[in-house]
């Protein structure tokens, strides 16, 4: 859910004349969760992502970030960037950390 609301947001408030163009390049980029078929199981409800599947990895988040500041890759690497911080809030929460 927080994964199409918060692109949503960001394309609407901060790209607000191409909103529908930066929304759409920003979803498409959800095709990163390719490398989870790479793990077996495939979908593991306790598994962070963040770390463990490929392009989930240190130097990919790098180049995501990097990207932000290419206009013709902005809304791509605002995209992946929004991704990766959602998946390491998931990371969070599913780990207990915020739990009361």
């Amino acid at each position: 859910m927080l994964h199409a609301l918060v692109p949503l947001i960001v394309a609407v408030l901060f790209f607000r004349r191409d909103w529908k163009k930066a929304y759409l390049i920003m979803m498409a980029t959800m095709i990163v969760d390719v490398d989870h078929l790479l793990a077996t199981p495939i979908y593991d409800p306790l598994r962070c992502s963040i770390g463990f599947h490929p392009l989930h990895q240190t130097v990919p988040m790098l180049l995501y970030a990097v990207a932000c500041f290419i206009p013709k890759l902005r809304y791509v690497g605002i995209g992946l960037v929004i991704h990766m911080a959602l998946d390491a809030i998931d990371c969070q929460w599913t780990n207990g950390i915020w739990m009361m």
